[in-house]
């Protein structure tokens, strides 16, 4: 991952610290309202996970989860951005129906309402459930807060690139396969 001009998804800081801590391996991506595409495209398989404070909000949150976004709050700069683990794509999968991420509600830190809510917006474009094998960054970085790094996208580049970095995976090989299989039983997949 050290790519001179490397991209990074940017997602809540809550669930980048849920994905860190291993407690969940998914992402549900719709899309930014500012993408130019007007919907989600993944646009690399392998990336940074870029904390966003925009938009956050307790009541979004399972209960387990919202003391944790107090956590995050503390360590957000509006002059740096740490970027501590990176992400590889194993699968999209496409959801179209509320029956189909109910079966998932279990696997993610938004409550039900949100993730329903997710779902519906942009109602004939998917909502993809990215099945990530997350990293951990042996060397966090610091990277100043770039204009290019806010507002409603899922991926920015990284102005400033990333110094070479040793990767640790978050989860062992069978635990993460053990979170994917559990999700491919329930989506019966």
């Amino acid at each position: 991952m050290n790519n001179p001009q490397p991209v990074a998804l940017k997602e809540w800081a809550v669930a980048v610290k849920a994905l860190a801590e291993g407690r969940q391996i998914i992402v549900l991506r719709k899309g930014g309202i500012a993408e130019e595409t007007r919907d989600f495209q993944l646009v690399s398989r392998r990336f940074y996970l870029l904390p966003a404070y925009e938009h956050q909000r307790m009541e979004l949150l399972k209960d387990d989860y919202q003391d944790r976004l107090k956590d995050t709050l503390k360590e957000a700069s509006p002059d740096r951005v740490r970027i501590s683990v990176c992400a590889e794509v194993v699968e999209d999968i496409e959801i179209y129906d509320m029956e189909t991420l109910d079966k998932v509600r279990e696997c993610h830190i938004w409550t039900d309402s949100f993730a329903e809510e997710r779902l519906k917006w942009k109602k004939k474009k998917p909502l993809h459930l990215l099945i990530l094998r997350i990293g951990r960054l042996e060397h966090p970085v610091d990277i100043p807060m770039r204009d290019a790094y806010t507002g409603c996208k899922s991926w920015v580049t990284l102005e400033d690139g990333l110094q070479e970095n040793n990767i640790s995976p978050v989860l062992s090989d069978a635990a993460f396969q053990e979170q994917a299989s559990r999700i491919h039983h329930l989506l019966n997949l």
